[in-house]
């Protein structure tokens, strides 16, 4: 459903996220608060066993455009921002992450990609306008740099950087993208950038402002294994999802 009264919804993905996660809920009320048109905030607890979903409730007692959603077992990355952009009402979703790595301030870049007629709009690290603050270690900004390019020959050609966990789509590219999502877990963004692809969605890609997050759970040793099973898994959606026509 989609609510008129709500312009904009964020979500949240978040696990074990109890320390990161009370600074950026004081920014994200802070910037929205101050924008025009309703709004809702959905945190995704994709399965915590720490205590963010405690955190979210007790924020939400005094804040009613404050929501937790609950996965009732770890599923991934993927499984919780599909959950929050199914069920979110607003015209517009972003998905952010908890540490919001990208500033929530970069969202007017975004939106005005969005009112000049994009289906999808995405933060990125990799064209002009783009300010990384703060780097990665060099190893694993060599692993992301290296997935992306591989990715643009075997699915994406022309998107630079698809793994920035700041993206803003309509309400109708939103369901189109993750209804029927496949990854749940790493490479979740660049299926549904391709699901939008094929499906004939206008795809932006923004420069914004990042800056890395002590505590990131990603392992250049496990994550670069799946890097390629998902280069591998994705050249064959790809064929798949061609082959399928577009609901009228």
């Amino acid at each position: 459903m989609i609510s008129s009264a709500v312009r904009l919804s964020v979500v949240v993905p978040a696990y074990n996220e109890q320390d990161r996660l009370p600074a950026s809920l004081l920014e994200l009320r802070r910037y929205l608060q101050g924008t025009s048109g309703g709004y809702e905030l959905l945190v995704v607890d994709d399965g915590s066993v720490d205590g963010t979903a405690s955190l979210i409730t007790t924020a939400a007692a005094g804040w009613p455009e404050l929501r937790l959603l609950r996965l009732p077992r770890n599923q991934g990355k993927g499984a919780a921002v599909r959950e929050g952009m199914l069920r979110a009402v607003g015209r517009r979703r972003l998905f952010t992450d908890a540490d919001l790595s990208t500033p929530i301030g970069e969202l007017r870049k975004l939106e005005a990609e969005l009112e000049a007629g994009a289906g999808i709009a995405i933060g990125s690290r990799a064209v002009t306008g783009s300010m990384v603050e703060v780097h990665q270690p060099a190893h694993r900004e060599l692993m992301g740099k290296t997935y992306n390019r591989l990715l643009r020959l075997a699915a994406l050609p022309g998107l630079h950087d698809t793994q920035c966990g700041f993206k803003l789509f309509t309400a109708d590219a939103a369901l189109t993208c993750f209804s029927e999502l496949d990854c749940l877990g790493f490479g979740f963004d660049a299926e549904v950038l391709l699901r939008a692809r094929i499906r004939g969605i206008r795809v932006a890609e923004v420069g914004v402002r990042w800056r890395n997050s002590e505590g990131t759970r990603v392992s250049s040793l496990r994550d670069g294994g799946r890097m390629l099973l998902e280069l591998r898994r994705l050249r064959s959606c790809r064929r798949r999802l061609a082959a399928v026509p577009s609901h009228p």
